[in-house]
């Protein structure tokens, strides 16, 4: 994890998108879509079924480096409002230890809005922590500083006549979108319309990088 500033905060920003924010013991994570792979299979799409243990797997390694007491999912924490009913038993187990362990809060996301089975944790629309909004969604127009996920931003760069995609996230003074976490995402390109208009003025992607966050400006 390297240092990363917003709002006047500190935090810890890993390349896989979480977000660490010691003062608060905190881990921040966005749009784990447990359960994406079985949901395409429910539509004869079969997929590996290994996703949802594979993003806890990770998540618990996270949770452990850090030291965070607290965990917030901001949103589209399952792929669909019934995705913790298919969860197989050892990523079930793994949820429900963590849960069990940690102050754990679901901000609902568009993908889970209405879930009920979560196996532990609290579920909120969204919250203010520390004069900072923690919500799913960015909202345009509001000026209160606010962490979200929802888009999925990914960077991709032209170098050497390749192309390479990384997951990223997107800031401005007021504005920070995670990239999503899950094992089974894509990604929006950092560029698009969408994400610029709700970073507003200063838009940068930022990506953890041999120890320092690298910082690309994006257009408006």
């Amino acid at each position: 994890m390297v240092p990363a500033s917003f709002a006047g905060h500190d935090f810890l920003a890993s390349p896989e998108g979480a977000l660490h924010w010691p003062a608060q013991g905190a881990l921040l994570v966005a749009d784990l879509h447990l359960e994406k792979a079985s949901w395409f299979a429910r539509l004869g799409q079969l997929l590996p079924p290994y996703d949802s243990h594979s993003t806890l797997t990770a998540l618990a390694r996270d949770i452990e480096r850090s030291g965070a007491t607290t965990l917030y999912c901001l949103g589209d924490s399952f792929h669909d409002r019934f995705g913790c009913d298919r969860l197989p038993d050892d990523a079930r187990a793994l949820l429900a230890s963590l849960t069990a362990r940690l102050d754990w809060v679901w901000i609902t996301g568009n993908h889970d809005a209405g879930f009920v089975d979560h196996i532990g944790g609290r579920i909120e629309e969204e919250l203010t922590v520390a004069g900072l909004a923690l919500r799913h969604e960015a909202v345009v127009g509001d000026p209160t500083p606010e962490i979200s996920g929802h888009f999925h931003p990914k960077l991709r760069l032209r170098m050497k006549g390749r192309t390479l995609s990384r997951r990223c996230y997107v800031a401005s003074d007021t504005k920070l979108i995670l990239p999503a976490y899950g094992a089974l995402t894509g990604g929006l390109d950092a560029h698009h319309p969408e994400i610029v208009k709700k970073v507003g003025p200063g838009a940068a992607a930022l990506i953890p990088a041999a120890g320092r966050l690298l910082r690309f400006p994006l257009a408006a």
